[in-house]
């Protein structure tokens, strides 16, 4: 090897970069179900097509899987308690996504079965999972993916409550709610086991297009804990990105809302989503990392309903918007 060889490998040692991507609210109505129904089961692939590419270039892909895949086997059902099919997990994978929140307002809408469903199919298809948890043992795992880059990246996620229905007693663990101190003490060890931190927020008011005070807030303390990025969802419309300075002057990249992905739901804000990107780099500055975000970038999305007969098609397309 060169001696220009050496330096450049040196050099990429001393510059790691990786790339992110994230999406939003994965909502599974039965009006969309019922368009993936197949002779042998479900198959939502279809909806991805016009948009895999840009979800499978990047080194992650984060998505906020809204609904519980418990399965058939418990019974399919739509708004207000969700449960879908586990193909919808098949074809998130097949897209290129390899982490879903699991932690919002329908978390519990059908029990304890569907969670522990849901977790093992994800566990089946190596699909990296976070807020809502099998036991004790797994609510305690920081989740953290190494990339081959050399910069890990630890994912948290927390929602703000779950519809008013009871978290069984002494299984806290089946889902992560907002906490600021549980938190605080989550981000501190995370900060031990991984190079960047990206928080997972359902909050907010639904359908309102800018943040309430409360997100505001939240965004903040999360900005003065040293994460790194918070994705928010739980508005089903886009909310602004914007950087936010932490206590320390750290700056802190915030998406409020990722809006609606796929979903039923009627109405032009609540149809439109869209594609987060962003660039990471882990630098050495006297042998002490050093991370910045660098580049965001958004495409927005839109599901474009085609009266088929008998039933409708949804399609995700980056083209088609309203004008």
């Amino acid at each position: 090897m060169t001696t220009h060889e050496l330096k450049q490998k040196e050099m990429r040692k001393l510059n790691q970069t990786i790339t992110l991507t994230a999406i939003g609210d994965i909502l599974i109505h039965a009006r969309v179900y019922d368009v993936a129904k197949t002779e042998h089961g479900y198959d939502f692939t279809p909806f991805f097509s016009h948009v895999k590419s840009y979800l499978n270039d990047t080194t992650i892909t984060f998505a906020n899987q809204e609904t519980m895949i418990g399965g058939t086997d418990l019974g399919l059902s739509t708004y207000p308690a969700f449960n879908s099919p586990y193909e919808v997990g098949d074809a998130l994978k097949d897209a290129g996504v390899n982490i879903v929140s699991i932690a919002n307002n329908h978390t519990l809408d059908r029990g304890e079965k569907a969670i522990q469903n849901a977790i093992k199919h994800w566990e089946a298809i190596d699909m990296m999972y976070t807020g809502a948890y099998k036991n004790k043992t797994d609510q305690e795992r920081i989740r953290v993916m190494e990339t081959e880059e050399g910069v890990s990246v630890a994912f948290l996620a927390y929602t703000y409550g779950t519809n008013g229905i009871p978290v069984p007693k002494g299984k806290d663990y089946l889902v992560n709610f907002i906490n600021k101190e549980i938190i605080a003490g989550e981000i501190a060890k995370a900060k031990e086991m991984a190079d960047v931190i990206v928080l997972s927020l359902h909050f907010g008011n639904e359908y309102e297009r800018f943040p309430n005070n409360e997100q505001k807030d939240l965004v903040q303390f999360a900005a003065d804990q040293g994460v790194d990025i918070v994705l928010g969802h739980h508005p089903h419309v886009l909310q602004p990105i914007t950087w936010v300075e932490g206590k320390e002057g750290n700056q802190m990249l915030a998406v409020y809302s990722l809006g609606n992905f796929l979903s039923g739901q009627k109405g032009m804000y609540r149809q439109i989503g869209g594609v987060f990107k962003c660039t990471i780099t882990k630098t050495y500055k006297n042998g002490k990392p050093k991370i910045e975000v660098t580049a965001p970038k958004f495409m927005p999305t839109y599901v474009k309903e085609n009266e088929w007969k008998p039933k409708p098609m949804f399609q995700l397309t980056e083209r088609d918007l309203p004008g």
